[in-house]
């Protein structure tokens, strides 16, 4: 008793969220280092380079024309804020015009942003503060909305390929045995769960589904701009990746040019292309931010489990005192199949914790984490199993009674917190 008091470990006054959200933040700033490692070493040399070059090139043409440094720091000053203004060296398009300018509140409201356009008046300052607050809140409710259309489409895709599949095997749906790696829940049976009638939608099929739609309307958008553009075909992908993912950082942007062979039908294409893009990269960052939860899920129980494990091990020496013979010490691998957390939902996991951890100490194995991924997904699962059965959540729901739908992605975790904290007044 004294041992499974001491080796409840929690993170004293941090619940499951709080740690959940301090321990990504941590591995964010570690992302961010490793990235700015990796990037520094690319790029850095090449900056010097350059940087030596436009020197060189700057005495070299001060001496030529005979021009002092400060005159012809002016002049380069003036050449930036006509850049600003849109004007370039190549011959474009007008910026402000009907058509230059539908471009630009396209890039506002989608959060892309490219920077290439920007407004040089204090009314068109002003007005796009305005006008961006509204037009991104109402486009990111649109990405949600889609998303929820896109997974309905999925889900029931799925549900009929998973159905046809049990037909062919002549399969009923009460299956007489339990999947293999599941095990007895409670004293009941979870024989039906991978029938037709238990059945869920994996979230690693519909991660599947748009990450191979995201590459298709990249690589068909990418061979669009390669021929239009005339850039280079990596170069195209890297611009699709930039805008469908709204960074834009605007050193490639496509329809800039003056004029164009066939310019209607490429312009529509443009944007339908990058709309397409948006809507899909946005979709499959709402499903790998799921995974990426339940990863982080995961490693909140390993600590606890290594912790658990240390302290059972000092109760249990200090309550024996120094003994040469350890046979009942706790072993990590065991302590961390006991550890259950009543703040997540881990039905199935703690099964396949217990049921595939192997005796030699091993902490988890790869099959126990997939697994208990597969099954610890019960977010998306549950809301994809809805769609997919034609209906969502149940009339009497705390949602639904209190007037916030359910969602997916971020209007998914915000209305359920509404209705949280309106079910809580």
């Amino acid at each position: 008793m004294a041992c499974r008091s001491g080796c409840c470990c929690s993170f004293g006054p941090l619940n499951e969220d709080n740690a959940r959200f301090l321990l990504l933040a941590v591995l964010i700033v570690l992302y961010l280092f490793c990235g700015a490692a990796v990037f520094s070493a690319l790029e850095h040399p090449k900056e010097r380079l350059a940087k030596e070059r436009w020197v060189q090139r700057f005495e070299h043409f001060s001496q030529k024309y005979n021009l002092s440094k400060k005159e012809l720091d002016n002049f380069l000053r003036n050449y930036e804020e006509a850049n600003v203004a849109g004007i370039r060296v190549d011959t474009t398009r007008p910026r402000w015009d009907f058509t230059g300018a539908f471009y630009f509140v396209c890039t506002v409201v989608s959060t892309i942003g490219f920077g290439m356009t920007t407004p040089a008046t204090i009314g068109g300052k002003v007005f796009l503060i305005f006008y961006g607050l509204i037009g991104c809140a109402a486009t990111i409710l649109f990405f949600n909305l889609f998303l929820e259309r896109v997974i309905t489409v999925i889900a029931f895709v799925l549900k009929f390929c998973h159905e046809h599949r049990h037909r062919r095997k002549a399969v009923l749906p009460q299956i007489g045995r339990p999947p293999h790696g599941f095990a007895h829940h409670h004293g009941h049976s979870r024989a039906g769960l991978d029938g037709p009638a238990g059945w869920k939608p994996s979230v690693y099929c519909v991660m599947l589904i748009l990450g191979a739609a995201a590459i298709l309307v990249s690589c068909c958008a990418s061979a669009m701009y390669w021929s239009v553009e005339g850039w280079g075909y990596l170069d195209a992908v890297y611009f699709c990746f930039v805008a469908f993912s709204t960074i834009g950082f605007g050193d490639m942007v496509s329809g800039q040019r003056e004029a164009y062979e066939a310019q209607g039908a490429y312009r529509l294409g443009n944007f339908l292309c990058i709309l397409t893009g948006v809507c899909c990269i946005y979709s499959l960052f709402n499903v790998i931010s799921i995974v990426i939860k339940q990863v982080l899920n995961w490693l909140l129980r390993r600590l606890k489990a290594l912790c658990g494990a240390g302290a059972c091990q000092g109760a249990a020496v200090g309550a024996r005192g120094p003994h040469p013979h350890r046979r009942n010490a706790v072993a990590p691998g065991r302590s961390g199949a006991r550890q259950r957390d009543p703040s997540v939902d881990t039905d199935g996991a703690n099964e396949s914790e217990t049921d595939g951890r192997r005796m030699s100490g091993e902490m988890i194995s790869m099959r126990d984490f997939l697994a208990a991924n597969k099954v610890n997904l019960a977010i998306m699962q549950k809301q994809l199993s809805e769609m997919a059965n034609g209906h969502l959540g149940q009339p009497g729901s705390g949602s639904r009674h209190n007037g916030f739908s359910g969602g997916v992605g971020a209007l998914g975790i915000m209305n359920n917190r509404l209705a949280e904290t309106s079910v809580d007044r």
